[in-house]
């Protein structure tokens, strides 16, 4: 067991080393004038400006976004209360000509991870301002840092990354919360945790009750783009979307001429990784369509929106469902 920090070491004036072999961290013994002075705080695992090793921010992959424990903050008064460039866009107003009070994402990375396709989307989508979307503190502080030593970077032309920024929260609960009805034009959704277990399927983050939000901040023609090295949640994201009322599926042929189709599967760290493993990815990209337009092709109308196969979920749960019993049936045998 660790000895803390603040515990004086008894041992520090042994010259002999402990017995069972192990070293002893000996710490300095604090002396009356040394408690007296001001506690220097440490020095930072990174200097801002200054480009982050990913070893020292690593944290557990996976995730509860379900969970109480963590609080984030987000404006009382609505999306229209929220100052962006306060935090994460301080040059873009002046660099762009515009009001500060018009500076709001309008691509969204979440689950940004280590900030790979938030980075590449900075470049790629000039014009737009990307934010990358993290819950975890350790991974969301390196993506900070990381996009600091870019904007910092000599190499960088002037105002290059300035259009990229990265925020902490749980984009499950607050999204409604920060962003207004159709301000956004592209959500991506890069290698999110399969959550395997079915008890944990209200986890995945394309659901259901998600998409619609998520139909609330894209407007007509905006997209939405996934993708993962997981067949079965492949497959999970395609019979949700397709049976959602507000999104059609975008084809092959009109995706070859979409840039951002590219960067999202070779551009994010767990998409280089499953490269080099050489497996195999699969991504879908859906486009939101009007109201009028959903209505007209009667996918769901006031009278049936409650019903339990109006999206087409009821054979998905039962399918689910059948797989489970089966599984346990398996297990009984064995």
């Amino acid at each position: 067991m660790a000895t803390p920090a603040n515990e004086i070491n008894a041992n520090a004036g042994d010259e002999h080393p402990p017995a069972d072999g192990k070293k002893r961290r000996i710490e300095n013994k604090t002396t009356a004038a040394s408690a007296s002075q001001d506690v220097v705080p440490p020095e930072p695992i990174t200097a801002e400006g200054k480009m982050p090793k990913k070893r020292f921010y690593r944290q557990r992959a996976h995730c509860n976004p379900l969970s109480h424990n963590d609080a984030f903050s987000y404006p009382r008064d609505g999306p229209g209360a929220m100052d962006w460039t306060a935090e994460h866009y301080p040059s873009l107003a002046t660099l762009r000509g515009e009001d500060a009070r018009s500076v709001r994402p309008t691509v969204l990375d979440v689950g940004c991870g280590f900030g790979g396709l938030t980075v590449a989307l900075s470049a790629l989508l000039p014009d737009e301002t990307i934010l990358g979307m993290e819950i975890r503190a350790k991974v969301t502080e390196y993506v900070r840092l990381r996009i600091s030593a870019l904007r910092s970077d000599p190499s960088s032309s002037a105002g290059e990354y300035q259009n990229a920024s990265v925020m902490r929260t749980n984009s499950m609960k607050y999204l409604p919360f920060l962003f207004s009805r159709a301000s956004v034009k592209k959500i991506f959704f890069c290698f999110p945790d399969p959550h395997f277990k079915r008890k944990n399927h209200p986890r995945r983050i394309v659901a259901t009750r998600l998409l619609t939000e998520y139909a609330h901040v894209l407007p007509t023609g905006g997209r939405l783009y996934a993708i993962t090295d997981v067949r079965v949640l492949h497959e999970w994201h395609v019979a949700h979307c397709d049976a959602h009322p507000s999104f059609e599926r975008i084809g092959e042929g009109e995706l070859a001429e979409d840039p951002c189709v590219a960067a999202m599967v070779d551009s994010t760290e767990e998409g280089k990784k499953v490269a080099r493993g050489g497996h195999p990815k699969y991504y879908c990209v859906y486009r939101r369509i009007s109201t009028e337009e959903s209505l007209r092709r009667g996918d769901a109308t006031a009278e049936s929106f409650w019903n339990s196969d109006t999206f087409a979920l009821g054979s998905v749960a039962n399918k689910d469902e059948a797989e489970d019993v089966e599984a346990d049936r398996n297990n009984k045998k064995e």
